[in-house]
């Protein structure tokens, strides 16, 4: 038994705990496939509005700010077309607006596309319990 307001520095500290942690996270990783016929660009992109090709990400936010500020046409983020949770159907209303807030950075910085949500979990939490 202990108070609920221990618990975070018994976990940091409780060997049994964080072995506990390490077997969990270790029955649910799982090694990434990586066949390259089904593996998508996720480096280089389209411009929506003309088709220049080989874009990365900061040369099409540059390319699209540059060139087409003014357009109005309904697009499909390519960047956004990619991702595992892409819809590669959405056309965004305001697409200039879109590079600018959800394109600041890059995602392969924050994420493992071959990870699901679950392992993500385990894994950001043992960082957070090694970091203490």
């Amino acid at each position: 038994q202990m108070y609920l307001s221990k618990m975070r520095s018994h976990a940091a500290s409780c060997s049994k705990y964080q072995n506990y942690i390490m077997e969990g996270v270790k029955a649910v990783t799982k090694e990434p496939l990586h066949n390259t016929r089904n593996f998508p660009n996720r480096f280089t992109f389209p411009c929506p509005y003309c088709s220049e090709k080989n874009f990365d990400q900061e040369g099409l936010v540059e390319h699209c700010k540059t060139l087409h500020s003014m357009d109005a046409k309904q697009v499909v983020c390519p960047i956004c077309a990619s991702m595992p949770w892409g819809d590669p159907n959405y056309r965004s209303a305001n697409f200039m607006e879109h590079l600018q807030r959800r394109h600041r950075f890059s995602y392969d910085t924050f994420v493992d596309y071959d990870a699901d949500e679950d392992d993500m979990m385990a894994q950001v939490l043992m960082r957070s319990l090694r970091d203490k």
